[in-house]
């Protein structure tokens, strides 16, 4: 399988560079040339299978250039066995035909988890394999950082560092990055906030002079093809659970960064019956309003009680922009290069062609604690912010009542402690058992201007072999 841009200028590459490439070098992010596409009957025989098998049977197409069958097996099995949850993915019932999906059974309580544990196995196969080594550098709102840490802090051919908004992230996510030892991991705090981190990745993507020729930077990110890949399958696990693929589903996705919700998109082009995706934001709503209205247009972003979603520069929307725009890579990016400047919009067809599978909801800070404790009191189950917000945009903007709607659940309630004591509710969520000892742990971080120079004059100096 060939991976191209959706800026249509940067060639076409095999799984293996474009897992280490990130970016494509025309400032696009790479896609598949074509989907895998299964059939009913196909989706069928799928039922049962464990997490780690099904997740082999909708991923093995897009590295079977690159990984042998065995091997590719192997890395799954490793990389879902260290989940807290047997089914990997469990369903908890709301109500009547609604659900959530715990995404936030692996080690560092997200959804990241489960496109994080699998690329840094991937990122140690290709690069033992070619004997190279790469410097990670990633942007987190809160929860990707840990993940990719974790995900990646054994790999030998790796410097790793994560920049976060300094004190824009809770101080559970905080300290998820910055306890975790090692002399190839390195935190550092910006100050600014997440959009000002993502620029600066993406700058620093696009020029690599700052590291002298000797390595180069590997992404983390969602803008990384194989974060998407792995998220795609638990729409999959999701479905065939609740009586697919004989039957459609609904999903609502709490989204900041549009990944998630666009591996959605992904699995019903690859032919998972789903009848409707939900985009669930926060206040910073540049999502909602496009959807909403046909308006791409730029806010100045808020700090909220769900700051995983506090993003106003969606990366990953490009991916379905490219879709919409028939595969015209030119198109995007005059498309996006206008967006730069000012609010966009696009043909009113390509528009509602999105609109017959996407809806969309803004649900504010208040709105979420109301949905916290609502959902406690009735059900004695605890949200987390962002998951709580999905469930409101799901019972929104909900188009059929028969079709069971699953709300991602992408985040564990005691990471955001703040949220479930606005929210009211005395009751205090734990951490699990391996993170009880969190806050005792000794944090290592830097704090930097937001000054991208500054940010690649640390990492050009810090790499192992600088």
């Amino acid at each position: 399988m060939r991976y191209i841009s959706t800026r249509g200028e940067a060639p076409a590459l095999g799984f293996e560079d474009v897992l280490l490439t990130g970016l494509a070098t025309d400032g696009g992010l790479y896609v598949p040339e074509s989907l895998p596409h299964f059939s009913v009957e196909e989706i069928r025989s799928w039922r049962g299978l464990p997490y780690a098998e099904l997740a082999y049977k909708v991923m093995y197409p897009f590295v079977e250039d690159a990984i042998p069958a065995d091997d590719f097996r192997k890395m799954l099995g490793e990389t879902y066995s260290v989940f807290s949850h047997q089914a990997v993915a469990p369903l908890v019932q709301l109500d009547t035909n609604e659900w959530v999906m715990e995404l936030f059974r692996g080690p560092t309580l997200a959804f990241k988890d489960f496109a994080l544990q699998l690329l840094g196995r991937l990122l140690d196969y290709v690069l033992e394999k070619r004997k190279q080594h790469v410097v990670i550098m990633g942007a987190t709102s809160g929860d990707t950082g840990s993940a990719a840490i974790e995900g990646c802090r054994r790999c030998e051919h790796v410097d790793i560092f994560i920049l976060h908004p300094y004190q824009r992230v809770s101080e559970v996510q905080r300290r998820q990055m910055t306890t975790v030892q090692g002399d190839n991991i390195h935190n550092i705090a910006v100050k600014g906030n997440f959009d000002d981190c993502q620029r600066m990745v993406k700058e620093s993507f696009g020029n690599q002079s700052f590291l002298g020729g000797k390595t180069q930077l590997a992404a983390v990110n969602s803008i990384n093809w194989a974060r998407i890949m792995a998220q795609i399958v638990y729409y999959f696990q999701a479905s065939l659970a609740l009586g697919g693929p004989d039957r459609s589903m609904a999903f609502s996705v709490p989204t900041g960064n549009f990944g998630d919700i666009f591996a959605g998109y992904l699995a019903k082009k690859m032919g998972l019956p789903i009848s409707q995706l939900v985009i669930a934001t926060n206040r910073n709503d540049i999502l909602h309003r496009f959807m909403s209205g046909n308006k791409y247009e730029q806010h100045q972003l808020e700090h909220t009680l769900s700051p995983s979603m506090d993003i106003m520069v969606s990366s990953n929307f490009e991916r379905l922009l490219f879709d919409l725009h028939g595969r015209d890579g030119a198109a995007v990016k005059d498309l996006l290069e206008r967006a730069a400047k000012g609010p966009v919009s696009i043909e009113d067809y390509r528009w509602k062609h999105a609109r017959k599978l996407f809806d969309s909801d803004a649900v504010d800070d208040k709105t979420t604690c109301d949905t916290i404790r609502d959902i406690y009191e009735k059900n004695e189950y605890l949200l987390d912010p962002h998951t709580a917000i999905g469930v409101r945009a799901a019972r929104n903007c909900r188009r059929d009542s028969t079709v069971p709607m699953i709300t991602l659940g992408t985040a564990h309630p005691a990471k955001f402690p703040d949220a479930i004591a606005e929210s009211g509710l005395v009751v205090k969520p734990q951490l699990p058992a391996h993170m009880a000892d969190l806050f005792e742990r000794e944090e290592r971080y830097t704090v930097l201007d937001n000054n991208v120079s500054e940010v690649q004059g640390f990492i050009a100096k810090h790499w192992k072999n600088a």
